[in-house]
């Protein structure tokens, strides 16, 4: 994907570019234990900075072919929830999430209504 300033270039106003190549939050703190509990992700590039044990993060609701980054930069591993309890990441049972090791990232891409896959860092 381009970045913002290439984006630019070809006389796309910064705001604009910017939000095509999407936007970051660099300061997420992981909670609660469940797929209800769990901190709701707001953007397509998150950070965990913050991750106590058993915490986690929902992925937020986006459309078919969008993609969620996720790096854990917590001191402790952090279950990924898909966004919604009838959807699933990979081969997981519907509403189950996994656990994301610290310093550890993922990519994951919303393939259908129902169905995410994840691409996870060495």
């Amino acid at each position: 994907m381009a970045i913002a300033s290439d984006i630019m270039k070809g006389g796309v106003p910064a705001f604009l570019a910017r939000a095509i190549g999407g936007q970051v939050q660099s300061a997420v703190t992981a909670a609660g234990t469940t797929i209800t509990t769990a901190t709701d992700l707001t953007a397509s590039i998150n950070v965990v900075t913050t991750a106590a044990a058993s915490s986690g993060v929902q992925l937020p609701q986006v459309q078919v072919g969008d993609s969620v980054e996720i790096l854990n930069l917590g001191a402790n591993p952090v279950t990924v929830y898909p966004d919604s309890a009838s959807n699933r990441i990979n081969a997981l049972s519907t509403g189950s999430g996994f656990l994301l090791a610290t310093n550890t990232a993922v990519v994951l891409r919303k393939f259908t209504s129902t169905r995410w896959a994840g691409f996870l860092s060495a």
